[in-house]
């Protein structure tokens, strides 16, 4: 894994400064363009769902409010951050120019012309419009491929068939939400759901360690390859479960079993990564509080598969709100702290971000299973926290990623 140090020294070696002078900043590396708007999507896209929850505006969003939020938390929101990260990060990894410039820009539109479609599919219909939010991940993983195949970096080339996966995913909760699939909405969003969880275990796996060591100073906690084959083995059994499930019924045993597996092995590689060091860093506290809602969220599932009384609807917010929405925050605001040639040290109010992500997934999982008679009162304070979170980092980021680097260098 590159250090962020020499990571500066790569974009000098493979980045002709005059050129990059003449690309405007917004469209230098992916981070910034997907970053900005990946997390102004998601304010916009839970305000709709909240308005359309209660009744206070009626769009006809695609495959209704409900599917429609969770497909756009999924496939608009986690999908663009996920692309963001992946376009900038393989610049790093194979020494090799990413997507930039025009091209950048053109995928970028694609992926805005999905969320329109996706709000408004009157206008062009189901078939069109689901084609056009389809068609954002293959493209993404071309301009992925590229530069890891020139290098011949094998190590990363995992990210460009798991970004196909997600199309294939995308495209069966598509055919579900149009009914000519045999996987249901429910098990085409668990399976979108667990992927996302495996690429976060994975990138986690690779990157906590080095984050954690270099913030707080202390010795890199080496890999146990015995733990992280069990980790991540164990999520991608649960993926080929729900996979299989229309064809071959799995029993919620099995799935038990599994959850309860990558559960405690992720707790056991959490508490090797020693989380109680990092509670004066902000930029590390808050991604071993998103990993810590990951591990709860797997357990969590084991005993809802165990205990019918559960409600599974709630708990997966877990991971989504808690672990997905807690590690996004945190690794944007990093990711964009380090490309933009800032210090590694976010302005005071991203700790009152993290705080209200974590209060976010709190009360949007225990609020309504305790006491469903307030169900609307905890889901709009939930909305609510996530508004808070996701605005501060658009209004203290954005400007850093509409201007050049700080530092002069290119990206």
């Amino acid at each position: 894994m590159i250090t962020e140090v020499s990571a500066k020294s790569y974009l000098m070696q493979i980045t002709d400064l005059s050129q990059e002078q003449n690309i405007t900043p917004f469209f230098r590396l992916g981070f910034r363009p997907f970053f900005t708007f990946g997390a102004a999507f998601s304010i916009v896209a839970l305000l709709i769902w909240s308005l359309t929850l209660s009744g206070k505006i009626n769009l006809n969003l695609y495959g209704g409010g409900t599917v429609w939020h969770a497909h756009e938390m999924i496939f608009g929101f986690v999908c663009a951050i996920i692309v963001g990260f992946l376009l900038t990060a393989v610049q790093t990894w194979t020494g090799q120019r990413a997507i930039n410039g025009k091209p950048l820009m053109m995928l970028v539109l694609l992926w805005l012309a999905g969320r329109f479609v996706m709000a408004f599919p009157d206008i062009l219909g189901n078939a069109t419009s689901a084609l056009i939010d389809i068609a954002f991940l293959p493209f993404a993983a071309i301009c992925l491929a590229l530069p890891i195949i020139k290098s011949g970096n094998k190590r990363n080339l995992f990210f460009v068939p798991l970004l196909l996966v997600f199309t294939l995913t995308n495209a069966l909760m598509h055919l579900a939400i149009n009914g000519t699939s045999t996987i249901n909405v429910t098990s085409s969003t668990y399976i979108a759901v667990m992927l996302v969880t495996l690429l976060m275990s994975i990138m986690s796996g690779r990157v906590t360690p080095m984050f954690t060591a270099n913030g707080t100073q202390t010795s890199k906690v080496s890999p146990l390859k015995w733990l992280e084959y069990t980790t991540n083995g164990s999520l991608m059994l649960i993926v080929a479960c729900y996979l299989v499930h229309p064809f071959f019924a799995v029993s919620d045993f099995i799935l038990a079993v599994l959850f309860l597996i990558s559960g405690i092995t992720q707790m056991f590689r959490w508490l090797r990564w020693k989380p109680w060091i990092t509670l004066y860093v902000p930029l590390l506290w808050s991604l071993h509080s998103a990993l810590f809602f990951i591990w709860i969220g797997l357990l969590a599932l084991s005993l809802g598969h165990f205990v019918e009384a559960l409600p599974l609807n709630h708990i997966w917010h877990l991971l989504t709100v808690g672990g997905m929405g807690g590690l996004i925050l945190a690794m944007i605001s990093r990711v964009s702290l380090g490309h933009t040639g800032q210090k590694l040290q976010p302005a005071k109010i991203m700790s009152f971000a993290f705080v209200l992500i974590f209060f976010s997934a709190v009360l949007r999982v225990l609020g309504p299973w305790l006491m469903p008679e307030h169900y609307s009162f905890f889901i709009n304070f939930s909305v609510i926290c996530w508004l808070g979170a996701y605005g501060i980092f658009t209004i203290i980021y954005g400007p850093m990623l509409l201007k050049p680097r700080q530092d002069g260098h290119p990206g």
